[in-house]
């Protein structure tokens, strides 16, 4: 499997009520061990996982699954990750 790095930064619209949801989310993907690591910046402004998957189709599929990509309150970008 591939890794890839996921980025979410805040939006201003960004629903409280949301982040149990996504946290939730994370912790079913990582029972899955689709998920190595994951935690939220220092300055608030958003968050980061790593994600394995087959291929970006697949990663793209499971982040669109995320609440915080359903309630619009982030903006995502996912990259792959070429570990050395």
């Amino acid at each position: 499997m591939n890794r890839y790095l996921v980025l979410l930064i805040r939006r201003p619209q960004l629903d409280p009520a949301v982040v149990p949801l996504h946290l939730a989310f994370l912790q079913g993907l990582r029972k899955e061990g689709r998920v190595e690591l994951s935690g939220g910046f220092s300055d608030k402004s958003g968050g980061a996982y790593l994600l394995r998957a087959t291929d970006l189709t697949e990663a793209m599929a499971l982040v669109h699954r995320d609440p915080a990509h359903l309630s619009g309150g982030w903006d995502i970008t996912v990259h792959e990750w070429q570990v050395v």
